[in-house]
C-alpha cells in the first residue's frame, strides 16, 4: 500500500545507491572496500549553443529518466541527486559498451546479505545532447539482482547524479519534462519574484537542505536536515525516534518499503501535518518511516533526518547550483495537488512480453443471394484472431491483511484484466494510478495462477 517509488542510492563514503520502488524498492548498499578515486573530467558544452542545452525526460513513477549516450550507445538513466557516482547495471551486457575494467570491489547490502561485485570502467565518453563528459568513470554492478526495469516498466540501464551536477547549473521543469543544463561560467540568474533561494550543504557529494516539519496538527515545527533526493518518488522519508523528537503519527500502516540484498525491508507509512521550505508550506504530505536497521544505515551522516523526494520536488521548478552551493525553487502548477498512495496492498511489476490473442475484424465483399432470394453484392464481417507479443504484469509482493491480500491475491499471480480492461493495453504507470484512485473504489481483476484463471474483487481502503 505504498506510493510507487523507486529510489536509487549507495550510502557511506563511496556512493548512495539504490533504494527505489514501485511500492518502494529500497536497495541500501555500502562498499566494503573503498577505492582510491582520482579526479575525472567535467561535463562541458560542445558545438553551437547559447550557454545551455535542453534535454527532454520521461517522468515515470515520479522518477526522471534521461537519455544518455555512453560510448555512442543510447541508454536510459535515472537522474538521481542522491547518487555521487555513475552506476550501470550489467544486465545491459556491458561487454559491448565498456572497454576497460579495473579492480573489482564488493558492495554489501542490508541485513547481512551476500556481497555484490562491482568494477570500475575508466575513460568513458558520456553525451547528453550537446553536453559531453570525457574520461568518465562508470561503476558496473556485475550481477544485477535489483531488476529496476521491471519496477519501472521501461528498460533502465543505470543511474547518474553528482557527475553532471558538480560543475553545471540545472533547471528542472517538471511540467514541461525538460532539464536545461547551463554552463556555470557567465551564468546569470534571471530575476524571479516568486522564487526562493536556499543554501545547499554538500556532504559526500550529496545535497542537503534545512527545512521544518510539523508531525501532527497543533504541535511545534521541528527543524530537520533533509537529503534532496530526485531519485526518490515518494514525498518524504523521516527517521523516527531521533533526538529531534520525530515519531510516527498515531495513524499509520505497516508496508514493505523495498527490497534489499537480504530480502524485503518493511516500515511504516503515514502523513504529517505539513512541510515548510522557507515560505512554501505543503500540507499533509505522505511520509515513510524506515525500520530501525535501515535508519541506522541511512543516517551515516548523523545530522540527516530524512529525504525530500520527487513527489515534493515536482511541485516546483527547481534550479540546482552546486558550484555556488544553492538551490532555487518556484511554485509550479501541481503545487496544491494531493498525495496519493497505493491502497490495494500489492506491488505490480512488468513481467516481460507474452503472446496475446488480438481480435481483428475484416470486411470483405462479394456476390451472393440476399434475404429475399435475389442476387446482389454482399458485405461480410469476418472476425479472427492473431497472436502478438504484448506486455504482461505480475504481482511481486502482497501485504498481509491488505484489501488485495484478503481477497486472495498471491505473489506471482499474472494480472490479465483490471476493471474490464486487458492489462496488455495499459502501462505500468496506469495500473499503479488505478490503485491510487479513491477510497472504496471497486477493483475487479482476472488473474492467471498456474493453469487457472481466477476472478477476484476488492475495494481500495484509505488508511491515512
Amino acid at each position: 500500500m505504498a506510493n510507487p517509488l523507486i529510489i536509487v542510492h549507495l550510502f557511506l563514503d563511496f556512493f548512495d545507491f539504490l533504494r527505489k520502488q514501485i511500492f518502494i524498492i529500497t536497495f541500501l548498499l555500502t562498499l566494503s572496500t573503498l577505492p582510491n578515486v582520482k579526479a575525472q573530467n567535467s561535463f562541458e558544452l560542445y558545438g553551437r549553443h547559447k550557454g545551455y542545452t535542453d534535454v527532454k525526460f520521461q517522468l515515470i513513477n515520479n522518477l526522471i529518466v534521461i537519455p544518455i549516450e555512453v560510448n555512442n550507445k543510447p541508454l536510459n538513466f535515472i537522474f538521481d541527486t542522491g547518487v555521487n557516482k555513475t552506476i550501470v547495471f550489467n544486465s545491459l551486457n556491458s561487454e559491448n559498451v565498456f572497454l576497460s575494467k579495473e579492480k573489482t570491489y564488493q558492495l554489501r547490502g542490508l541485513g547481512g546479505g551476500d556481497p555484490v561485485d562491482a568494477v570500475i570502467s575508466e575513460n568513458n565518453t558520456l553525451r547528453i545532447n550537446k553536453l559531453i563528459g570525457k574520461k568518465q568513470k562508470v561503476y558496473i554492478i556485475l550481477k544485477d539482482k535489483f531488476d529496476l526495469s521491471s519496477k519501472m516498466g521501461v528498460t533502465i540501464h543505470g543511474v547518474i547524479g553528482y557527475d553532471i551536477l558538480k560543475d553545471l547549473i540545472l533547471k528542472i521543469d517538471y511540467r514541461k519534462k525538460k532539464i536545461r543544463f547551463y554552463d556555470s561560467k557567465g551564468f546569470k540568474f534571471e530575476k524571479c519574484k516568486k522564487c526562493e533561494e536556499f543554501p545547499l550543504e554538500i556532504h559526500r557529494n550529496k545535497p542537503f537542505i534545512d527545512v521544518e516539519v510539523t508531525v501532527a496538527e497543533g504541535q511545534k515545527k521541528i527543524p530537520v536536515k533533509m537529503l534532496i533526493d530526485s531519485g526518490g518518488s515518494d514525498a518524504i522519508w523521516l527517521f523516527e525516534y531521533s533526538k529531534e523528537g520525530i515519531e510516527t503519527p498515531e495513524k499509520y500502516f505497516n508496508d514493505f518499503l523495498g527490497v534489499g540484498l537480504s530480502g524485503t525491508i518493511y516500515g511504516k507509512r503515514s502523513r504529517i501535518s505539513d512541510l515548510s521550505i522557507g515560505t512554501f508550506k505543503i500540507p499533509e504530505p505522505s511520509v515513510s518511516f524506515l525500520d530501525t536497521i535501515s535508519t541506522k544505515t541511512a543516517r551515516s551522516f548523523k545530522e540527516r533526518n530524512g529525504s525530500i523526494g520527487n513527489n515534493i520536488l515536482k511541485r516546483f521548478t527547481v534550479w540546482f547550483d552546486y558550484p555556488n552551493r544553492k538551490i532555487t525553487l518556484k511554485k509550479s502548477a501541481p503545487f496544491t495537488g494531493g498525495f496519493n498512495y497505493n491502497m490495494s496492498g500489492i506491488e505490480v511489476v512488468y513481467n516481460g512480453k507474452i503472446l496475446t490473442p488480438v481480435q481483428q475484424s475484416v470486411i470483405s465483399d462479394g456476390y451472393g443471394r440476399n434475404a429475399n432470394g435475389g442476387s446482389g453484392k454482399s458485405i461480410n464481417l469476418v472476425t479472427n484472431y492473431v497472436y502478438r507479443f504484448k506486455p504482461s504484469y505480475r504481482v511481486n509482493e502482497v501485504i498481509e491483511g491488505s484489501p488485495a491480500g484478503l481477497a486472495g491475491v498471491k505473489k506471482g499471480d499474472i494480472i490479465l484484466n483490471i476493471n474490464g480492461k486487458p492489462t496488455h493495453q495499459l502501462s505500468l504507470d496506469k495500473i499503479i494510478s488505478i490503485f491510487q484512485d479513491k477510497n472504496n473504489k471497486l477493483i475487479r481483476m482476472t488473474l492467471q495462477r498456474d493453469e487457472k484463471r481466477l476472478k477476484i474483487e476488492f475495494r481500495l481502503k484509505k488508511i491515512v
